[in-house]
């Protein structure tokens, strides 16, 4: 995505936002701090559609198989494409509009007790749809299941081996820097919290939905919590019930960055992606009937 020319005030993965109404200007002054400004949003989710159109989809897909996460992410990073506002983020009292968009998630290299992590982010760009964000999927997951670090990991693991008062002194001081934009690309370059939506795909470990906490670390004003698969009594018009598959959703927003009416339709745009996968085909940035 191009950035636009850079101005006094702006910041390397963000452009300061200038012409605020008066309420979006103050907020950030009187309440400073992302995790005081945590609004959840629960949503259940019918996935009949997203069942249907995977078994269609992986026919003649055996080696990467589409799967229920991918078009999570794909809803998600379309829709942040289409609701600009949600691709904002507070960062020393200020309200930026992010540059790129970006969905992070942390990849289990295998599922034991003792199995380590990794962090992996994927970007979008306006011309994408759901088979080449899979693609980038498969990269970033491929590259995760490697026994190589990625670079926030690899950095971490620095300040891990470091005497304990010299890693403590670091970490005040890249906080620091992280409060004015100013972290290296090397500290930040994987770091889910520097990503437009942050995603916990719960489901995967059995477990059922909930929510998680935003941080006052990096820029991310979204977590998106997948909870596990279950039947669910579903009813018609005529008030006729019937089991259907379902998946809750648990949403934690930053809820200084737009108001509860955009955050409606946002989420009412991202419901209708996500019933309706055959959408993700488009390109992120063509519009969508909601």
């Amino acid at each position: 995505m191009e950035k636009p020319k850079r101005r006094l005030g702006d910041r390397k993965d963000g452009r300061l936002l200038r012409e605020l109404d008066p309420m979006h200007f103050i907020v950030p002054l009187i309440y400073p701090n992302r995790c005081d400004n945590e609004a959840y949003i629960s949503e259940r989710i019918d996935i009949t559609s997203i069942n249907d159109y995977v078994a269609k989809r992986n026919e003649s897909e055996t080696d990467f198989p589409f799967t229920m996460f991918h078009i999570i992410v794909a809803a998600l990073l379309k829709t942040i494409t289409l609701r600009p506002k949600m691709n904002r983020f507070i960062a020393n009292n200020n309200m930026y509009q992010r540059h790129a968009i970006s969905a992070a998630f942390v990849v289990k290299k295998l599922f034991s007790d003792n199995g380590a992590e990794a962090l992996a982010i994927v970007y979008a760009d306006p011309e994408d749809n759901i088979d080449s964000l899979r693609a980038k999927l498969y990269k970033q997951i491929s590259s995760c299941r490697s026994d190589e670090l990625d670079r926030s990991s690899d950095s971490m693991d620095i300040l891990n081996k470091m005497p304990r008062f010299l890693a403590k002194f670091l970490v005040y001081l890249i906080t620091k820097l992280d409060k004015h934009g100013w972290c290296p690309e090397f500290l930040i370059g994987s770091d889910p919290y520097y990503s437009s939506a942050l995603l916990s795909n719960l489901g995967s470990i059995k477990l059922k939905c909930g929510y998680h906490h935003l941080t006052n670390w990096g820029t991310c004003s979204i977590f998106c919590v997948i909870g596990e698969k279950k039947m669910t009594p579903v009813y018609d018009e005529s008030g006729n019930v019937s089991m259907h598959e379902t998946v809750d959703l648990g949403l934690t927003i930053d809820e200084r960055i737009a108001d509860g009416y955009y955050y409606a339709k946002t989420v009412r745009l991202f419901k209708k992606l996500l019933e309706n996968p055959e959408l993700l085909e488009l390109p992120m940035n063509e519009a969508v009937e909601y």
